[in-house]
């Protein structure tokens, strides 16, 4: 008795001494600059006035004050719109073409191959590509436009149209992610509920609705909840296409925050928003999680 509580001691310090490293590094990368931003956005701090970097007199003082900045609650409608327009249609765009190249031919490798590109692309690139087009004395789409009688003004100087163009550039980057996660995921669906689906008569949209599709619904989720997150650090394209503009249309949470921050040295405010799109991320996390992070019911 006393050798087996001795081997279980001896594993359980080995297993955590392997682990420490990895905690060391999670616990500097992550806990110590949360740590500071929460005691940051907890002061009035400002790089114009040094003295109120430790000043804790009234706490709540940015929260309060988010309370009634119309342009910060302008921002998370903005981010609002943008990350489910975004979102909707990635998860969309990707299981529709996972679907549809779901196959083990060279050409449809080849294909999903292409298909991947915008995804491993470097977010400034494909914000500097998306600048090109939306920008009409050098776009190739506005100039064939132009030769078929059909111009087009500029999408992202547009108030009506430029946060919808950011959301089109962010869909085009990210769509792969789904159709890889699904693709995936279809490999893992067992075949024979779907072949004896179909010999009982069943038509392809009711195998995909009955079978395949709760085998997928813990993959979307997750794809939900990952390209969820993304969203709201859709700061390269906002910061390239319209650097917040036309106004204020196209100015995000994060963005609003980091004007607040770096434009007018108010840290403590950005801060403060920053701590507030964090506590938002975790909430809507939770909710996913809840929807379908979790659910294992298509394996029952």
């Amino acid at each position: 008795m006393a050798s087996s509580l001795s081997w279980r001691v001896r594993q359980r310090n080995a297993w955590l001494l392997g682990l420490a490293p990895s905690l060391i590094v999670l616990t500097l990368l992550t806990l110590v600059p949360a740590t500071a931003l929460l005691v940051t956005s907890l002061t009035p701090f400002s790089l114009t006035d040094p003295v109120t970097t430790f000043t804790f007199t009234n706490p709540l003082v940015n929260y309060q004050q988010l309370l009634h900045d119309e342009r910060f609650l302008g921002s998370l409608v903005t981010q609002l719109k943008l990350s489910v327009v975004s979102v909707f249609f990635q998860v969309l765009i990707g299981l529709l073409l996972a679907l549809l190249l779901n196959g083990t031919s060279r050409w449809l490798n080849g294909v999903r191959t292409l298909l991947l590109i915008p995804m491993v692309l470097p977010p400034i690139i494909v914000a500097l590509i998306w600048k090109i087009i939306y920008t009409p004395d050098i776009s190739p789409l506005h100039q064939v436009l132009d030769r078929l009688n059909l111009p087009l003004d500029s999408l992202i100087a547009n108030p009506d149209t430029a946060l919808w163009a950011i959301a089109l550039a962010d869909i085009w980057q990210w769509f792969p992610f789904t159709m890889l996660m699904v693709l995936a995921a279809l490999q893992m669906v067992p075949k024979d509920p779907q072949e004896a689906a179909s010999l009982d008569g069943a038509s392809a949209f009711n195998i995909f609705r009955f079978i395949v599709l709760p085998h997928l619904k813990p993959v979307l989720a997750v794809c939900v909840l990952f390209r969820l997150i993304d969203s709201f650090k859709a700061f390269p394209l906002i910061y390239i296409l319209t650097d917040g503009g036309p106004g204020s249309v196209t100015e995000v949470t994060n963005y609003y925050g980091f004007i607040q921050a770096f434009n007018f040295s108010w840290w403590g405010y950005g801060s403060a928003i920053a701590v507030v799109i964090l506590v938002g991320v975790f909430i809507l996390s939770w909710l996913i999680g809840r929807a379908g992070w979790n659910d294992d019911s298509a394996t029952h």
